[in-house]
């Protein structure tokens, strides 16, 4: 018999339902509750994905004894909030990226699941889909020979509403923490340690929040990474990491079906897979029933240490949020 995992899903929004669609794909899963601050929106949300128990606060949700983990999915803004909550009952919790809205707020929401002996993971879920699974696994076998430059780029042409949480400073608004934090998790991610320098330049727009960003970062041994993130214009979306011995490129990097290895001697190697929130899922899941309260792939301090990049790009380009301290 298998030892069913139970889920909650704390804001029934757009990407709380890919997550529970894909979650059907972990045979030892299960979608128990649903937590909303509107009962209609969590019944309705429980009922088309076969959730048994449905509460109209997040309070409630967090207070049941059955579920095991809990995917937060509401707005950035509010992921202290709503994750804090979860872990103050001990709840495992998969966060939705950024993990909070400013550094500050990672650094609170990361102590406060240290305090409660809580895991905590940043649902960073380009991580754990195949593809770039294979792309580290390259990295770290030195197929390239040292990283030495990586190049990304997410940007999408959204409607500009001054009210939305994408132009809303109140609510966090801006490229850098809605996109931007795909270009710079990779950077992390490749490097291995945080940037030495950060330099940022922004086209922001008339409601305050970067509309477009472009970031030069160093790193230690003489690493650089250029990205770029906008929510006013389409771009490829496409990341490259070059090394001293070859060069990975991933097409739609975020969420990337597709990776080729071209090394300076020998033939181009091209790997596939899909891309699926459950993978996420899983590492939650297997980190919890080993115990440990963070994972390797997406450790805390890392995300903190991303969280910092966000920070200071932020702030060179002159936008900050009313929660931001003086």
């Amino acid at each position: 018999m298998l030892d069913r995992f139970n889920w909650g899903i704390l804001g029934p929004g757009r990407i709380a339902q890919r997550f529970a669609a894909d979650l059907e794909r972990l045979p030892d899963a299960r979608l128990l509750a649903v937590g909303s601050r509107s009962a209609e929106r969590a019944e309705s949300f429980a009922s088309a994905h076969g959730a048994q128990r449905a509460y109209d606060s997040y309070a409630a949700l967090a207070s049941d004894p059955d579920v095991q983990a809990i995917y937060v999915a509401t707005p950035h803004p509010f992921h202290l909030e709503t994750a804090q909550l979860c872990l103050q009952q001990g709840k495992a919790v998969l966060c939705e990226k950024p993990l909070a809205a400013n550094l500050a707020q990672t650094e609170s929401l990361v102590a406060s699941a240290r305090q409660h002996g809580a895991f905590l993971m940043e649902a960073m879920w380009t991580r754990f889909n195949p593809v770039m699974i294979q792309v580290r696994t390259w990295l770290a076998e030195g197929r390239i020979g040292e990283p030495r430059l990586v190049t990304a780029d997410f940007g999408f042409a959204g409607t500009v509403d001054p009210a939305s949480r994408l132009f809303n400073p109140a609510l966090a608004g801006g490229a850098l923490l809605d996109v931007g934090v795909y270009v710079v998790s990779l950077a992390h991610m490749v490097f291995g340690s945080p940037p030495t320098r950060i330099k940022a330049t922004a086209a922001v727009g008339e409601t305050g929040v970067d509309e477009q960003t472009a970031l030069a970062l160093a790193f230690a041994g003489g690493g650089l990474a250029s990205l770029t993130c906008a929510i006013c214009t389409n771009t490829p979306q496409m990341a490259r990491i070059d090394g001293t011995g070859g060069r990975i490129t991933i097409p739609a990097f975020w969420h990337a079906t597709e990776a080729t290895l071209e090394p300076l001697h020998g033939e181009p190697i091209t790997t596939r897979g899909d891309a699926s929130y459950h993978y996420e899922a899983a590492e939650v899941m297997a980190c919890v029933r080993a115990a440990r309260l963070e994972s390797d792939a997406m450790p805390l301090d890392e995300s903190i240490a991303i969280a910092a990049t966000l920070d200071a790009a932020r702030h060179a380009v002159g936008v900050r949020y009313p929660f931001d301290a003086r």
